[in-house]
């Protein structure tokens, strides 16, 4: 893979070639992205998608927006910085291409920005309902009339191929979705593969999936203006990952490490000299004791080390990526960056705190309970009038809830898959408190 095709400037349904030496340096290209991600209807309703703890109502616990936003500045970070180093190490992407040290990390703030724009209500325990709901619920249904990947994108519900659809998806007169800049896009699929064949491997891009069957098309296109490197053969389509895909995982890595614990500290759920010990730990090199030692408010010490981490592990990442730079790009670098950090036994220490103290908390399971029941009754109640309807067989009550689907829904499509997925990601978008919301309604319960 070269830089030159990495940094592609091409959007959806242009017919020319995007030049970074013409591009307008006010309104440029990769910036656009950016602002389009955070102007999107998507995007917003992350302000109201869990990050630890579903439907938390204290003021001071990460949501899925705020997590977005904190990812997207360590990635500009990242990218700013690897960014300086390869125009020196490749002065032609500079000198002859007209590319700058901030255009990579204008990508890589992109990506990361919309990193989690695919993600369910109720966090990855919502990907687990929606699957479970097709996988052994009243879904399996429908496994005989799909292909093997069709059914497998429902079962796997995936919230990285969610986001792919969501950024991508043509619409009547929207053709492009948001029409990102495929460099942007590029960098944004962790993990460019189908949900089938599976193939565990130890490498890090075989983890999840990121493509549903339905955009197969948009994801082979990007991938070959990209010039990403193709490792399925025939209709296992696979490719390597976009070098600067690591950075913006590298970023989220980092936020949640760092933040998810500060996050639990706040809830009460770690101790907060257990807690910050741990971070002392982690910047033990760095930290200036007489600065730390005058601090009197735990906010301040927790704001003081919180910082001083993010610092020392963007360095480390930084170092990693450019060492391993030529490897990453010919498809050979087979982890996550954080994998190789000289910090790594620190950050395994704070993340099974985390794991222990806070994502197995009384709190987080019950209202994943939660989560589960309202997810999949919204997924029963949607897909039996959508079938209903394509069947004929619609009663007054199916007509009702068919009301309720936005226009954008097109569930009227023959193609059975189309009209799951529709539905499926209809109900994805929806935030944590309307998913709550709209089942009581129908239900006219109260969660």
């Amino acid at each position: 893979m070269n830089w030159e095709q990495l940094l592609s400037l091409k959007r959806h349904g242009d017919t020319h070639k995007r030049l970074r030496k013409e591009q307008d340096e006010t309104r440029l290209g990769f910036e656009v992205d950016y602002d389009r991600v955070i102007f999107s209807s998507a995007f917003r309703s992350l302000q109201d998608k869990t990050q630890v703890v579903p439907l938390s109502k204290t003021d001071f616990v990460h949501t899925r927006l705020t997590h977005s936003l904190e990812v997207s500045v360590v990635g500009r970070s990242l990218g700013r910085k690897v960014g300086k180093k390869l125009l020196e190490k490749y002065p032609h992407l500079q000198e002859v291409h007209g590319f700058q040290f901030n255009d990579f990390g204008a990508i890589v703030a992109a990506a990361a920005l919309a990193h989690d724009i695919g993600n369910p209500p109720f966090g990855h325990s919502g990907e687990r309902a929606i699957g479970e709901y097709f996988k052994i619920g009243n879904g399996t249904q429908f496994q005989s009339k799909l292909t093997a990947k069709e059914y497998q994108d429902l079962c796997d519900f995936e919230g990285n191929a969610n986001g792919f659809k969501i950024l991508t998806e043509n619409r009547k007169g929207v053709d492009g979705s948001l029409r990102l800049s495929y460099a942007t896009l590029g960098a944004f699929m962790k993990y460019p593969k189908q949900s089938l064949p599976k193939k565990p491997t130890k490498h890090i891009a075989d983890k999840k999936y990121g493509i549903f069957q339905s955009q197969k098309e948009a994801f082979t296109d990007v991938a070959n203006e990209l010039g990403l490197l193709q490792q399925g053969e025939g209709d296992d389509i696979r490719y390597a990952r976009h070098p600067l895909t690591f950075l913006v995982e590298a970023a989220d890595d980092i936020c949640y490490t760092i933040i998810d614990f500060e996050d639990g500290i706040n809830l009460g759920l770690i101790q907060e000299e257990k807690a910050l010990e741990y971070l002392i730990n982690l910047v033990r090199d760095t930290i200036h004791k007489e600065k730390y030692s005058a601090l009197q408010h735990r906010e301040d010490r927790l704001s003081y080390l919180r910082a001083l981490s993010i610092n020392t592990l963007i360095e480390d990442a930084v170092r990693i990526f450019l060492e391993n730079e030529e490897a990453i790009r010919a498809g050979d670098f087979s982890v996550g960056i954080m994998e190789k950090s000289k910090y790594k036994a620190q950050i395994e220490d704070i993340i099974k705190i985390s794991f222990e103290k806070i994502y197995k908390s009384e709190e987080v399971i019950e209202k994943e309970i939660t989560g589960y029941h309202v997810l999949q009754h919204l997924l029963n109640t949607f897909i039996s009038a959508v079938e209903n309807h394509h069947n004929d067989s619609l009663s007054s009550y199916d007509k009702l809830i068919l009301k309720v689907l936005p226009e954008t829904v097109d569930y009227k499509t023959n193609h059975l898959y189309h009209r799951l997925m529709n539905v499926t990601n209809y109900i994805s978008r929806l935030s944590d408190s309307q998913a709550v919301l709209l089942f009581n309604k129908l239900t006219a319960k109260t969660v």
